[in-house]
């Protein structure tokens, strides 16, 4: 039985790694892609931009340049250094947020290991939470969620020993709660984990939950005060008012379905420690963060929200599944005397609850298995095993999870064609006359154009009555932009009719998988016409 157990554990180790090396090479390849790849890259990018030339990116939308963000500055004022180095470049912010997700998986080793001092299962952890199809299709993208889950993990790993005897706590907990106020300036959806880790530090010293909560929400309101006078209101109408969007239940389940199938084999795992805690130990800040970020799970059902919603709770599933794992071949489960304890001693220390264990970590590795079926290295391996896409994915890429509403559309490698396509849309804005208007904000930027205009968050404004196009919709009627680009018909509808009335398609460049209608003021068009 221990040979086997040693056999699956080197197994386990092989296969995750396999995982993150599949990972690694797919932000080798994305990384120095300069064009969007996906939608609000740009725009984020944009905002660091805007920043470094100290400009504000929560401005009035109604007048030009009509541009807001919806997600709060930290991880655009740490790109803010490398605009001043390099000018706007993909690059930088994608290594960001790719060697986010690694930290955040030694974080997970580190606290896995701990617990129990393995390091094969704690390196086995790590490499699970990089494994998973969610953080493999968002990685390395320029988009900040995961640098916030990056600080709620480190928030969450360094507040569990706040009370060893061996440690000071106090500088425990405040570091905790600092990595808490970044995570919640860097996406607001941080809040669910800033309340569960308050949570449990209630339940473990409620005059420091007190203190330290009060602390965290001062510094919060101060810096909120702070931008709601620097933007003149503006802040509060970009980053809350614009984001309460319509919800989807049908978006919900059919996450909530995929993750299930994805990553069930886990989630099977942390729900058993955390009802061991429950009944024979103390409740770790893992368990109440992992039920807290299920819960929150829920919000990746509004329009706009995606697979990245689950990755918090992810992050908690592999800390939570790597200490059963441990615990169990290790036989290091505490139970105390009681009428429970005499039934489960002998499951607890034989060898089938470990079996059982690394088999389900086995089921997890296998059922996140993906490939991308293009380029050099990777096109000849999926030939020589005939792997295929799906019929129902368009791209170059084999992933079993399938599609679902809300499920990102990536992790496929940038071709070729795809460099040469971007440059010719670029080379085509160069040619062209006036203000450039695009979906996709990293044409401006490359061909040195005002970034203007945010379609989603404008149609966000829009859908609740917080915006008004009147000045943007003159500017299209008068041909003020020599340029229009649409991928998907993001701006608000009224503002998408004006488009059509007044510009004619001249050329649609495919690039990623996206059609780019290229659209020039229409020719014999009466100026106010709508």
């Amino acid at each position: 039985m221990q040979r086997i157990l040693n056999f699956l554990l080197i197994l386990l180790f092989c296969l995750m790694l396999v995982h993150t090396l599949v990972y690694l090479a797919f932000g080798v390849a994305l990384i120095p892609f300069p064009f969007d790849y996906d939608q609000a890259e740009g725009f984020e990018l944009n905002n660091a931009v805007l920043l470094a030339s100290g400009r504000c990116p929560y401005c009035n939308n109604d007048v030009f340049p009509f541009y807001g963000s919806g997600y709060p500055p930290l991880f655009h004022m740490l790109m803010v250094p490398f605009v001043k180095l390099f000018g706007p470049q993909f690059w930088y912010g994608r290594l960001m947020i790719f060697g986010a997700t690694l930290v955040t998986a030694l974080a997970i080793a580190w606290a896995v290991y701990r617990d129990s001092r393995h390091r094969l299962i704690a390196t086995i952890a790590g490499l699970a939470f990089l494994s998973s199809n969610y953080v493999y299709h968002i990685g390395p993208l320029l988009r900040q969620h995961l640098l916030m889950v990056m600080f709620e993990t480190l928030a969450v790993v360094v507040i569990a020993r706040a009370f060893d005897p061996r440690i000071k706590t106090g500088r425990r907990l405040f570091v905790a709660f600092a990595l808490l106020l970044c995570a919640g300036y860097t996406k607001q959806l941080a809040y669910t984990t800033c309340i569960a880790v308050a949570f449990w530090l209630f339940l473990r010293n409620p005059r420091a939950a007190i203190q330290y909560s009060l602390g965290l929400a001062l510094a919060a309101g101060a810096i909120f005060a702070l931008l709601m006078l620097v933007t003149d209101g503006h802040w509060w109408i970009n980053i809350i008012a614009a984001n309460q969007n319509p919800y989807r239940m049908d978006q919900f389940l059919g996450l909530l379905q995929q993750f299930l199938r994805l990553h069930g084999w886990l989630l099977v795992l942390a729900i058993g420690m955390v009802v061991y805690e429950m009944y024979f130990d103390r409740l770790s800040v893992f368990s109440v963060w992992f039920v807290a970020a299920f819960i929150n799970t829920s919000a990746a059902g509004k329009w706009g929200a995606g697979d990245s919603y689950f990755v918090t709770a992810l992050a908690a599933v592999c800390i939570l599944s790597g200490i059963f794992l441990a615990r169990s071949i290790t036989r290091s489960w505490h139970l105390p005397g009681n009428y429970l304890s005499r039934f489960l001693k002998p499951a607890a220390s034989g060898k089938w609850l470990a079996l059982s264990a690394a088999i389900l970590f086995l089921a997890y590795g296998i059922s996140v298995f993906k490939l991308p079926t293009s380029g050099q290295f990777f096109a000849p391996i999926a030939s020589a095993l005939n792997i295929q896409p799906l019929p129902s994915w368009r791209y170059p890429l084999y992933d079993p999870a399938g599609w679902t509403v809300g499920y990102a559309v990536t992790g496929h490698l940038p071709s070729q064609d795809d460099y040469d396509r971007g440059w010719e849309i670029v080379d085509a804005i160069k040619q062209t006359d006036g203000l450039l208007l695009s979906e996709d904000a990293g044409f401006n930027l490359r061909s040195g154009r005002e970034v203007i205009g945010n379609a989603i968050q404008l149609k966000n404004l829009w859908e609740n009555g917080l915006y008004d196009p009147t000045e943007l919709i003159e500017a299209i009627r008068m041909h003020s932009f020599g340029l229009v680009i649409i991928r998907a018909g993001l701006f608000p509808p009224l503002v998408m009719t004006v488009i059509h009335r007044n510009y004619q398609l001249d050329q649609i460049i495919s690039m990623n998988g996206f059609d780019y209608q290229l659209w020039t003021p229409r020719r014999g068009a009466t100026v106010g016409d709508d």
